[in-house]
């Protein structure tokens, strides 16, 4: 058995926090072979769900659970951190703005930045889950002075993991027969699930569409028509038919993409920090194809858009220097 790993998950007296606890105390996101030291971040008003889960846990008696401890206090709960993950954030209120939303993320997660840097493992990640995903990563790890940057990422696996479904579903298939598909820019309605790339049993999707459709022209109709809104939208789909957000979507999401980024992956999207690929300023957290060998992820470059997914991807990153001015001009940045 290895040392045990702390994993961070702020807002986990939540929905998804809940939903992830028992997962990751079991191994699916670790590994068979390495025990886990959970540390609840929470508000105080939601401690006392956090102590209930935290009861829960130890009834459960699982193996690699090495403890768990909760807190509200940041730096403590980041104390010796290897993987931090972000789940709580401000949701959109009534009559709110956008504008109105990011300045209040900016007082969370500028504040979990630092005690971030104060408090965590030298080799902390972390991956923020709560909306604005991107730029709230962004700002965390502003906030995170000494942390490098490409240690935050934003989740986009749950926009990636809603397109293989989505695709799995039209093509009768299993959803692990549909390889490289991509979700390029935020994690809003504006994104871009792309299947240029993307293949079913080696053939590739759009071919595969093509047939199953009766003809190009009807594939690029749904796929125009039904499938991009869709995924784009799934999320208030979910709320008008559950009548709350996703949660053990986004929960199982969360977990693949730290199980990939850990225990590495050939390819899945996820938002990462720019160094400038495909054209997206430098410092951007952005959707992308990633690989992992297992010590983080990187984007995979030299895959090609054509014109049409050029522009859907451009308002993507028009939408995140957006956001990103936004919060500069709150003085966060």
């Amino acid at each position: 058995m290895e040392q045990p790993t702390t994993v961070t998950i702020t807002g986990a007296g939540g929905q998804i926090g809940y939903a992830l606890l028992f997962r990751i105390a079991a191994g699916e996101m670790l590994g068979p072979d390495r025990p886990v030291r959970l540390r609840l971040l929470e508000i105080p008003q939601g401690l006392t769900a956090a102590e209930g889960a935290a009861l829960e846990l130890q009834d459960c008696a699982f193996p690699l659970l090495d403890g768990v401890e909760i807190t509200d206090d940041p730096v403590t709960g980041f104390d010796g951190a290897n993987i931090a993950m972000l789940v709580g954030a401000r949701p959109r209120g009534p009559g709110m703005e956008r504008a109105d939303l990011l300045a209040a993320n900016a007082g969370i997660f500028g504040p979990q930045g630092a005690a971030i840097a104060a408090a965590a493992a030298s080799d902390v990640r972390v991956v923020v889950v709560g909306n604005p995903a991107n730029t709230n990563a962004l700002i965390a790890a502003a906030s995170a002075q000494g942390v490098p940057a490409d240690r935050f990422s934003a989740l986009t696996r749950l926009d990636h993991n809603r397109a293989v479904g989505q695709l799995a579903e039209m093509l009768d298939a299993r959803a692990d027969e549909i390889e490289r598909m991509v979700i390029w820019g935020n994690h809003s309605a504006t994104q871009f699930a792309d299947v240029s790339s993307a293949a079913f049993r080696d053939v590739p999707v759009i071919d595969a569409l093509a047939e199953r459709l009766g003809g190009a022209t009807e594939a690029v109709a749904w796929l125009d028509d039904t499938f991009l809104p869709r995924v784009a939208k799934r999320g208030a789909e979910i709320i008008e038919v559950r009548g709350s957000s996703s949660v053990a979507s986004a929960a199982n999401a969360a977990l693949e993409h730290v199980r990939d980024e850990q225990r590495g992956t050939p390819w899945t999207s996820a938002a990462v920090v720019s160094r400038g690929e495909y054209g997206v300023p430098e410092g951007l957290v952005c959707s992308f194809p990633v690989t992992s060998d297992g010590s983080g992820y990187r984007v995979l470059e030299g895959i090609d858009l054509d014109e049409r997914g050029r522009a859907l991807f451009d308002r993507s990153v028009a939408e995140l220097v957006s956001e990103r001015d936004t919060v500069r001009a709150l003085g966060v940045l």
